[in-house]
């Protein structure tokens, strides 16, 4: 099976292909450029130096969120345009379990956690155990002091990867936990994490391109923001 897949959930950006579990080329960016300029092209740039058409790919694997509200709409937009265009099939990757899939050479607890902002993260929790991948929880926005105090009751070594990785570390008490965050070309959302999680899916959770949809684990700022005025206006009347 040859899937190619992309990640802009975050300020980073990437393309990866990966056939029969061999990662076959993967373009990872991180530059002040947006995903709009950026994306395209590399997948471009991808298929070409790999000696792949597009329309030999078997699907399309995207990572739909949680992440940035704008990353992700580039992203899963990009997918389904090229999905209708060669009538390909769609593999929707949570990021967070992406994330897990880059650290499947650790045996242990695998925390994935984006910056959320206003002291939150977007979080999961997975083990991993001779390359096998067990989701623990549902992907959710929570505070870091919250996450702590559940990766304290766990009381086991605890592996850090994602872009709020340095967040969490430098905000938690790492004298109540044994922490640790992967190496720094791993740490990042990549691409080949969701080409490695998509390889894992059940067919009946490929989609088309028409159903293929971004997931949100919150309103966008700009939405919050209107919810809480329009409060603030109704207890004052």
């Amino acid at each position: 099976m040859r899937l190619l897949a992309i990640d802009s959930s975050a300020k980073a950006a990437s393309s990866a292909i990966l056939e029969n579990g061999v990662l076959k080329g993967e373009f990872f960016i991180h530059t002040q450029l947006t995903h709009s300029q950026t994306l395209m092209p590399m997948v471009g740039d991808l298929l070409t130096n790999t000696c792949y058409h597009l329309h030999e790919m078997d699907g399309l694997a995207v990572a739909v969120g949680p992440g940035s509200f704008t990353g992700i709409r580039i992203g899963v937009a990009a997918v389904k345009g090229m999905a209708m265009a060669e009538n390909k099939l769609c593999i929707p990757v949570s990021t967070l379990e992406a994330m897990a899939y880059q650290t499947d050479y650790i045996n242990g607890l695998i925390c994935a956690v984006m910056d959320a902002r206003c002291n939150q993260v977007y979080n999961a929790l997975f083990t991993a155990e001779n390359g096998n991948i067990t989701r623990l929880t549902e992907d959710r926005a929570l505070s870091i002091n919250q996450l702590e105090q559940e990766l304290v009751q766990r009381k086991e070594p605890v592996f850090l990867v994602g872009d709020g990785a340095d967040l969490c570390y430098n905000k938690m008490n790492i004298d109540r936990l044994l922490v640790s965050i992967v190496p720094e070309a791993l740490r990042m959302q990549r691409a080949s994490g969701v080409a490695k999680a998509a390889a894992r899916k059940n067919p009946e959770e490929w989609v088309t391109a028409a159903q293929l949809m971004p997931v949100y684990l919150r309103p966008p700022q700009a939405e919050r923001e209107l919810k809480r005025r329009q409060g603030q206006q109704t207890l004052s009347d």
